[in-house]
């Protein structure tokens, strides 16, 4: 039985296209009210993951629920449930902001006033009250975001899923849709995020899944995710590149030399294991050597490098594959 907390749970999901096996007994669930970033390379089976509980593909076997509703036999009540923004900004470009808005309240069953009067709320919720009036043609990708998502919240989901809502906008834009991720959840609304960004997926979500081939190869917060990489490491850079050398031989005192690494042509780390007092300690003795430093810091994993050590290849987003 799923626990009543839950707002999303999948068990052993698996879905084929032909030879090719997209999700392989996916399994996670999600606790009301959070957001869940889902991280893995193209192809890793993300976006079919989202299809799957948004009712777009029915899995070939396992089971899942979204807001306590099966979604291979309960296609309907999921889909009164949740809110799904893709990539791409669905909208009728012919209309306007307001005209947007009022068109999906109907949509969704409202009457005539009803959607006029959300509309309204949401374009003052969403900051387009100036742009109401103009069509969507003639929008930013950041403001096509925001009515795209201000459209799914004509009434209330429980789920909302967003599919990499942030790809080919710019900082400003995007961290106008962090802003919305953390509204949704302030609200109780629970979020399931897909990203290309690892940065995005750090400051936004509760909790991450990792999936690469059609599997969950790793699950915990952003912390836990980052220790699995090892923890706090000091890196040390020298102020003359020929000082290496120097810097290995008095790192070796603090670390055994498999353990130093060279994480750059001009700098070298190694664990701090006793987080400050590790720095101070490789401080000290660099100084005793009179070995001239660039910088020398206490550094902990990014994202980036959990993908690294996780999947064997860093992630790359789709505009730079592009």
């Amino acid at each position: 039985m799923p626990s009543p907390h839950s707002a999303v749970l999948v068990e052993g999901i698996r879905k084929s296209f032909g030879d090719v096996k997209a999700l392989q007994g996916v399994s996670f669930e999600v606790p009301r009210g959070t957001v869940l970033g889902i991280l893995g390379p193209n192809g890793a089976g993300k976006t079919t993951t989202v299809n799957v509980l948004s009712t777009l593909l029915r899995p070939d076997s396992g089971r899942a629920l979204v807001a306590g509703h099966d979604v291979a036999t309960q296609g309907a009540s999921v889909r009164r449930s949740i809110m799904m923004t893709g990539q791409y900004a669905a909208l009728d470009e012919s209309l306007n902001g307001r005209e947007n808005l009022i068109l999906f309240g109907r949509l969704m069953g409202l009457n005539r006033q009803a959607a006029k009067s959300r509309a309204e709320e949401l374009l003052n919720q969403f900051d387009l009250v100036y742009a109401a009036e103009r069509k969507v043609s003639g929008y930013s990708g950041g403001m096509r975001r925001r009515v795209d998502i201000a459209c799914g919240l004509v009434t209330r989901p429980e789920v909302v899923f967003l599919d990499e809502p942030t790809t080919g906008l710019d900082p400003r834009s995007r961290q106008g849709v962090w802003t919305l991720v953390q509204d949704l959840k302030n609200e109780g609304i629970t979020v399931l995020l897909t990203t290309q960004y690892l940065e995005e997926a750090d400051v936004l979500s509760d909790n991450i899944v990792v999936i690469d081939k059609g599997t969950v190869i790793a699950e915990g917060t952003a912390d836990q995710l980052k220790e699995r990489t090892g923890g706090s490491f000091c890196e040390v850079v020298p102020m003359r590149l020929e000082d290496l050398p120097r810097v290995y031989a008095v790192l070796t005192s603090l670390a055994p030399p498999e353990y130093i690494t060279e994480t750059g042509h001009d700098r070298l780390s190694i664990p701090a294991q006793y987080g400050a007092q590790t720095l101070a300690e490789a401080l000290r003795r660099l100084d005793i050597a009179r070995i001239p430093l660039a910088d020398i810091a206490l550094r902990r994993p990014s994202l980036d490098d959990v993908f690294l050590a996780l999947t064997g290849k860093p992630q790359v987003s789709e505009d730079e594959e592009s």
